[in-house]
């Protein structure tokens, strides 16, 4: 979905793609926060939202992602500490 002009706001329901393994959405207009859902997709390998407007903090349940081996959240409006998770 990379690239398109598809704005708004990440769903809560994401969490429920668990056989997900690539997500890209690099370069949208997605605004808000970014959801815990995220940390239920026990199966992604990537996930790429660089260049959004996305703020808050990056939820913890990321860190649950044992499968993550890429991961690219800049130039956006993230706040806060990564957290000893990693």
């Amino acid at each position: 979905l990379s690239g398109n002009s598809i704005s708004g706001t990440l769903p809560s329901e994401i969490g429920q793609l668990t056989s997900l393994l690539v997500l890209y959405l690099e370069e949208m207009q997605l605004i808000g926060t970014m959801p815990t859902g995220i940390g239920l997709l026990t199966s992604l390998l990537q996930l790429d939202m660089y260049a959004n407007n996305l703020s808050g903090t990056i939820p913890t349940e990321l860190w649950l992602l044992s499968n993550l081996n890429f991961l690219r959240v800049n130039e956006n409006n993230f706040v806060g500490t990564l957290g000893t998770e990693l």
